[in-house]
């Protein structure tokens, strides 16, 4: 079995590029393919399984479990289950970066459901 998903069918997110659940086509993992301007980007969450951000280009700003950090081209970060966590596209270019979430579905909690300290400089 395989599926090709032209762009016509494949699904946008609020604030990324394509958003892919994979549970409808058997596949174990789904990912974000974010290209955000400047100054965007998703407010503090987690999830209950890994995520892999791979930075593309540009650059992203982020407060992962209260530490804060920078992400470049060519950077991957990966972040553990439960870990509270949110990034920014900064600099003078978009943010392309692909986030590989380790489930067939989307599991996000938000801020509200989260306390976190201010972060620390890294």
């Amino acid at each position: 079995m395989f599926e090709i998903l032209k762009r016509c069918d494949q699904r946008k997110g609020s604030i990324a590029a394509v958003e892919f659940e994979g549970e409808p086509y058997g596949a174990g993992v789904s990912f974000f393919l974010g290209n955000l301007q400047p100054g965007k980007g998703p407010g503090l969450h987690q999830h209950p399984y890994p995520e892999t951000c791979i930075v593309l280009s540009g650059q992203a700003s982020m407060v992962v479990d209260g530490k804060e950090v920078v992400a470049e081209a060519g950077d991957i970060v990966v972040i553990g289950p439960e870990t509270p966590h949110r990034f920014t596209a900064i600099g003078n270019e978009r943010l392309d970066m692909v986030c590989v979430h380790a489930s067939d579905r989307f599991v996000i909690a938000p801020a509200s459901d989260l306390t976190m300290t201010q972060p620390e400089p890294a």
